[in-house]
C-alpha cells in the first residue's frame, strides 16, 4: 500500500484531505518550557514540514496570535547541510541558561547527533561539544564539562545496543581523552548520568540500567559515585534536601514494610547517614495508582489515577511533617501538570477529554483560580457523543476497566463499526485524551472508540504491570479478548463490525489477537510492532525488554514466549482477518523486519495483508505531518 494509493483512494480522499488540514493546523496549543526569560516551543505545520524552535515572553503567549522569535529553523538547517534532520529535543546548561546541547536525528531513529548551540547567538557553536550520530546520552556537569555515555567503539555498547561507558569529557579536548568513570556489564541495558541543578542543590548521578526494570542508583560523593542503598528497581529523584523514591515491589526496611506504587521521602543527609526512616508521600489503593510528580518552588504536585481518572494532590513541607491537600481538577479526562521554574510556585495544567478540546491554564499554588491561556476549537463534531465506562471479566476474575466513546444512547444491536484500542505493556497507562484525527476521521462517522485498560498498563499501579509480565503475559490478551467479547455481549458490535489497533507493545498486542483470535475481530491495524518474539532479543533495542518479555533464549523461557509469538503461531487454512501493517525504514528501535517478515508470511497463504513501510519516521513512524 503507497501513500499515493492512501491518499487517493476515492473512498479515503476527503478524509485524507481534512486529517491533513488538521495536522497542519496552526490552531494546536504551541506548549512551552520556559528557560530564563523566555518561553521555547517546536512547531510544525504546512510551511515548516522539518519544524521551528522558537520562543516567546509570557505577555505574548497570552495572545491568541503571539509574536514569536526563530531560534533554529531545522527546514533552513536541513536544506543548508543536506540532511534530513528530525528534532529530537535540547538538554539545557543549567543555571545561566546561555548554551544547549541539541539533539538531532537522521530521518527520526533514536540515534542522534549532539551538537552545542550558543542561545544567545542563536547559532551553533564553533569547536564547541559534537558528538557523531549514535544512541547517545549527555548531561552538562558544568561549561567546562559533560558527562557522555555513547559507542566508544568496540566493546563499548551494551547488547541492548546503548551505552555501556559513561565518561567525564573536558572541553577542548578530543573524545579519547574523555576519563571513563562507570562502566556496566554487555549484559546491562544502559548507562545514563543525570545532573540535577535545583534549589540551590547540585547533584550528580549515574543509573545503572541491569534489565528495563532493575537497576542501581550512583550518587557522586567526592570523585566517587557511591551506590544508593535501595531497592534495585526503585526510582530516585531529589526535591531540595530531599530524596524522594518510588516504589515498584513492596520494601521492608527499618522496622516498616513500604508497599509497591508509595512515593517516600527523607533527608538526603540522613538517608546516606543510613537513616531509612522515611515518611509516606503517597500510599496506593488498590484501584489508585501516581502517575508522576511535579515541583515547584515550595512543593510537590502529584498526578494520581483514580479508577483510571486523574487526581492531583499537593504536598507542602510543614516543620517536619508533609502536609497533603487535595487540587482541584475536572471530573472526568486526564490532567497533567508542570512547573514553569524553580523560581516560583506556579505551574501549566493541561485538561484534556475524548470529547474536550484540551486546554492549557496557568496556575499558582495558594490561588484558587487559573488563567485559561490556550484552548484548542473542536476539530470535529461532538453533538451527540457520550464517553462511559466499563468492566469486563478476565478468564481468571479480574475486573478490567475501558472507556467507550460513542453515540449518545446508542441502539444496541450490534451493528457499530468499532475500534478497540490498546497497549497493556511496560507500566504505561492508556487515559483520556482528545484526538482531532480519530474524532473526524472515525467518531463523527458513527463509528465507536473503545479505549482497553488491560493488565501490563500503569492504571492501578505497579502490580497492574507486574501481574502480566513474562510468563503471565498471556493475561494482557485475555484480558483484550475479554474486552472485546463484552463490546460483541453488550450489543456495541459484531465480530464483522470490531477492529482493533495498536502500536509498538500495543503492535504485539493486536498481532496476538490476529494470531490467537481471529474469529473475534474484523479488521487489524499493526503499527511498529514486536511479531518475531524468538528473535526480537537480537534485533536492536529488544534485549532491554527481556525483563518485559522473558529471553526467548532460555528454552523454560521460549516455551511460554512461543505460544503467544504472533509469527510463530501463524497457521495455514486459517482465515485471517484484513490486517494493515504499518512501519518505518528508520525504526531503529523496533526492527522493521518484524513487520515485514509477518506480512510476507501471511501474503504467501493469500491471507488479506495491507503493508506500508515509510522511509522516514523512525520508531514514531514519521517524520512530518504529511507523513503522519
Amino acid at each position: 500500500l503507497t501513500e499515493h494509493e492512501l491518499g487517493a483512494s476515492p473512498d479515503f480522499k476527503p478524509i485524507y484531505d481534512r486529517l491533513l488540514a488538521i495536522f497542519d493546523s496552526k490552531a494546536r496549543i504551541p506548549a512551552v518550557t520556559k528557560q530564563g526569560d523566555f518561553y521555547y516551543n517546536f512547531w510544525r505545520d504546512a510551511q515548516h514540514v522539518r519544524g521551528l524552535w522558537r520562543r516567546t515572553t509570557l505577555s505574548e503567549y497570552r495572545k491568541e496570535s503571539p509574536a514569536w522569535e526563530t531560534v533554529l529553523d531545522l527546514d533552513a538547517l536541513a536544506a543548508a547541510e543536506k540532511e534530513n534532520w528530525v528534532w529530537k529535543g535540547s538538554i539545557w546548561l543549567r543555571p545561566d541558561n546561555a548554551r544547549c546541547l541539541l539533539n538531532l536525528s537522521r530521518g527520526g531513529g533514536d540515534a542522534v547527533v549532539v551538537r552545542e548551540f550558543d542561545v544567545p547567538s542563536k547559532s551553533f557553536v564553533a569547536d564547541g561539544f559534537y558528538l557523531p550520530e549514535g544512541k547517545t546520552n549527555v548531561a552538562w556537569r558544568s561549561r567546562e564539562s559533560v558527562y557522555v555515555g555513547t559507542d566508544f567503539g568496540p566493546g563499548s555498547k551494551t547488547d541492548s545496543g546503548y551505552a555501556r561507558i559513561v565518561k567525564e569529557w573536558r572541553r577542548g579536548t578530543p573524545l579519547a581523552a574523555a576519563r571513563t568513570v562507570f562502566a556496566g556489564a554487555t549484559t546491562d541495558v544502559s548507562m545514563s548520568a543525570r545532573v540535577s541543578d535545583r534549589f540551590g542543590f547540585h547533584r550528580e548521578f549515574i543509573r545503572r540500567a541491569i534489565t528495563f526494570y532493575s537497576g542501581e542508583t550512583h550518587l557522586r560523593v567526592g570523585e566517587k559515585f557511591v551506590k544508593l542503598d535501595l531497592p534495585v528497581d526503585a526510582l530516585v529523584d531529589t526535591f531540595k534536601e530531599f530524596i524522594t523514591i518510588t516504589l515498584r515491589s513492596p520494601w521492608a526496611v527499618g522496622g516498616r514494610t513500604y508497599a509497591a506504587g508509595a512515593l517516600l521521602a527523607a533527608p538526603w543527609d540522613t538517608f546516606l547517614a543510613g537513616d531509612h526512616n522515611f515518611d509516606v508521600l503517597f500510599a496506593p489503593a488498590p484501584r489508585t495508582s501516581l502517575v508522576g510528580v511535579t515541583t515547584t518552588r515550595e512543593h510537590l504536585i502529584l498526578t494520581e489515577l483514580d479508577n483510571v481518572r486523574s487526581r492531583l494532590s499537593l504536598l507542602t513541607r510543614a516543620g517536619s511533617t508533609w502536609q497533603r491537600t487535595p487540587l482541584p481538577v475536572p471530573e472526568f479526562g486526564t490532567v497533567s501538570v508542570s512547573s514553569i521554574d524553580e523560581d516560583s510556585d506556579d505551574y501549566f495544567l493541561n485538561v484534556t477529554g475524548f470529547l474536550t478540546p484540551s486546554s492549557l491554564y496557568l496556575g499558582t499554588i495558594g490561588q484558587e483560580k487559573r488563567e485559561l491561556l490556550k484552548q484548542l476549537p473542536a476539530f470535529f463534531n461532538s453533538d451527540g457523543l457520550a464517553v462511559s465506562q466499563h468492566e469486563a471479566v478476565s478468564p481468571d476474575g479480574t475486573r478490567v476497566p475501558y472507556f467507550q466513546v460513542s453515540r449518545a444512547g446508542l441502539k444496541l444491536d450490534g451493528s457499530h463499526p468499532t475500534l478497540l484500542y490498546g497497549y497493556g505493556g511496560f507500566e504505561i497507562s492508556m487515559t483520556p485524551a482528545y484526538s482531532a484525527g480519530s474524532g473526524a476521521a472515525w467518531l463523527e462517522r458513527g463509528g465507536v472508540y473503545v479505549l482497553a485498560n488491560i493488565r501490563g498498563g500503569g492504571e492501578f499501579g505497579p502490580l497492574w504491570h507486574q501481574a502480566a509480565l513474562k510468563e503471565n503475559r498471556q493475561r494482557a490478551y485475555d484480558d483484550f479478548i475479554a474486552i472485546g467479547e463484552d463490546l460483541i455481549k453488550r450489543r456495541v458490535t459484531t465480530t464483522p463490525h470490531l477492529g482493533v489497533m495498536g502500536g509498538s507493545n500495543g503492535g504485539l498486542l493486536v498481532g496476538v489477537m490476529l494470531t490467537q483470535r481471529p474469529d473475534l475481530f474484523g479488521a487489524v491495524v499493526c503499527q511498529v510492532p514486536l511479531l518475531d518474539m524468538q528473535r526480537y532479543s537480537q534485533l536492536l533495542a529488544g534485549a532491554s525488554w527481556m525483563g518485559e518479555y522473558g529471553n526467548p533464549a532460555v528454552p523454560a523461557e521460549w516455551s511460554y514466549i512461543s505460544r503467544y509469538s504472533p509469527y510463530h503461531n501463524v497457521r495455514p487454512g486459517v482465515i485471517y482477518p484484513r490486517v494493515l501493517f504499518t512501519t518505518s525504514t528508520r525504526d531503529d528501535r523496533v526492527h522493521p523486519g518484524h513487520a515485514r517478515k509477518m506480512a510476507a508470511k501471511l501474503a504467501a497463504q493469500n491471507a488479506n495483508v495491507l503493508y506500508y513501510e515509510n522511509i522516514e519516521g523512525g520508531h514514531g513512524g514519521a517524520a512530518n505531518n504529511q507523513q503522519s
